[in-house]
C-alpha cells in the first residue's frame, strides 16, 4: 500500500513514501462562497477548479489512486437549485478537464449508485471514462451518489443473494469476500484520507475502507486548497507510523 517516490517534487515530500491511495472529502465549497458573498454554486464551481490542480499534482508526485467525494447520497436533501447545478456541473467540467487528463495519462473511474444519477450526468461521466479507459497513469475516482452505509447494505444484500442461490456458503463470507462486494473492489484501501474545512468526521465516506487509513484534517476550505497543502498533508502522513493494530 506504499510507493517509494524517487523523483524530486517539493522539498516536503521528496525521497519519501508517497501514499498509493489518497481519498479526499472536499468540504467547504458553500462556506467559501458565503464568505465571499457569492451564491453557493460559485463555491462548487471553484471547487472543481481545485480538483483539476490537485489531480494534476497528485499524478505528478506518484499517487496511484485519488478518490474524491463529489456527491453523497445525503446531498439530495440540499436545495433543489443547488442539486440541479451539481448534476449539471460534471457536463462542462469533465469536458474541459479531458485534455489535462489525457496529457497526464489519468484514467477516470467512479464509485457509487451511478445508475440513479440523471441521464445527462451519467452520460458526461461515461464519456470521460470511455475516453480515458486506455490511460495507464493515476486513477481518478469520483465518488458520486455515494454513501458508505448504503454501500455496506448493498454488499450484504449481494452476499445474501449469493448464499440464497447456493453460490456461496456461510464459511465463504470473510473480510476479503465482503471487500470484493463493495464499489471499491478494484482498488486498495486509502492510505491517507484528507478532509478540508476543519471538520473532523467521515460523513458516511468509505466507512469500511478507511479502517486503517491515516486521517489529516485541514483547516482550509476546499476551493482554497493548494498543491502545497497536499504536500503538507502527505508530510504529516509520512511522519506517522502505521501499525495496523500491531506494536
Amino acid at each position: 500500500m506504499f510507493k517509494i517516490f524517487k523523483k524530486k517534487t517539493s522539498q516536503s515530500v521528496s525521497h519519501e513514501v508517497i501514499p498509493e491511495h489518497i481519498a479526499i472529502i472536499m468540504d467547504g465549497n458553500g462556506r467559501w462562497a458565503k464568505n465571499k458573498k457569492m451564491p453557493r454554486v460559485k463555491g462548487h464551481y471553484q471547487g472543481m477548479q481545485t480538483v483539476k490542480k490537485i489531480t494534476s499534482h497528485a499524478s505528478q508526485i506518484g499517487v496511484k489512486y485519488l478518490t474524491v467525494y463529489a456527491f453523497s447520497t445525503e446531498n439530495w436533501s440540499r436545495p433543489k437549485d443547488e442539486v440541479n447545478y451539481l448534476m449539471k456541473l460534471p457536463v462542462d467540467f469533465l469536458a474541459s478537464f479531458l485534455p489535462d487528463l489525457m496529457k497526464n495519462n489519468i484514467k477516470v473511474e467512479s464509485i457509487g449508485f451511478i445508475e440513479q444519477l440523471p441521464d445527462h450526468t451519467k452520460e458526461a461521466l461515461y464519456q470521460v471514462q470511455d475516453a480515458t479507459k486506455d490511460n495507464t497513469g493515476m486513477k481518478l475516482i469520483f465518488a458520486l451518489n455515494y454513501g458508505g452505509r448504503k454501500e455496506i447494505v448493498a454488499a450484504v444484500q449481494l452476499l445474501a443473494a449469493a448464499y440464497k442461490s447456493n453460490d456461496i456458503s456461510l464459511d465463504d463470507i470473510d473480510e476479503e469476500r465482503f471487500s470484493q462486494s463493495l464499489f471499491t473492489k478494484n482498488y486498495p484501501d486509502p492510505d491517507l484520507l484528507i478532509r478540508t474545512s476543519g471538520e473532523e468526521r467521515l460523513s458516511n465516506f468509505m466507512l469500511w475502507q478507511t479502517s486503517y487509513s491515516e486521517f489529516v484534517f485541514h483547516k482550509k476550505l476546499w476551493p482554497d486548497f493548494e498543491p502545497s497543502d497536499l504536500d503538507e498533508s502527505i508530510q504529516i502522513y509520512q511522519s506517522r507510523q502505521r501499525r495496523f493494530g500491531g506494536v
